[in-house]
């Protein structure tokens, strides 16, 4: 998948906005999946990525989180934490199939299907050029940022 183009999609976002990667181009897109809305890893990742979004809007970057949640969920959590960014509804499943990022993981000793936290960049022309998986949160938005001030 790396250094490959990425096939179109679109999903529904928040703010009444639907996502489209096309559209899109010219601008470097950064993706984060991630698990759940409101638990204490995704807030603090959503957070980092808040907090460093005008160094991303800087260096011609997109930012957009993906979800299963919903659009009221996301939009809850959207106001909540002050996210400058859109977040994606993935229910049916079809972008994080797109990316890989449907797991089997253990949670409280049983296996549970789930989104494993990941990180993609996709540069100006939708070409794939870095992939993070099973990422952990401390440092991470920040390491995403300096790899995209180098494009």
């Amino acid at each position: 998948m790396l250094d490959s183009q990425i096939a179109d999609f679109s999903l529904a976002a928040t703010s009444g906005q639907n996502f489209n990667l096309q559209a899109q181009s010219g601008k470097i897109v950064v993706i984060y999946f991630y698990p759940k809305d409101s638990t204490p890893g995704c807030t603090t990742e959503s957070q980092q990525f808040r907090d460093l979004h005008a160094q991303f809007v800087a260096v011609n970057a997109v930012l957009l989180g993906i979800s299963r949640d919903s659009i009221k969920s996301h939009e809850n959590f959207k106001a909540k934490q002050s996210l400058p960014f859109e977040l994606g509804s993935d229910s049916d499943e079809a972008v994080c199939t797109l990316f890989g990022v449907m797991k089997m993981k253990n949670m409280y000793g049983k296996q549970v299907r789930g989104i494993e936290r990941s990180t993609f960049v996709i540069d100006q022309s939708g070409v794939l050029r870095r992939e993070w998986r099973g990422v952990k949160v401390p440092g991470h938005a920040q390491e995403v940022l300096d790899f995209v001030k180098t494009f």
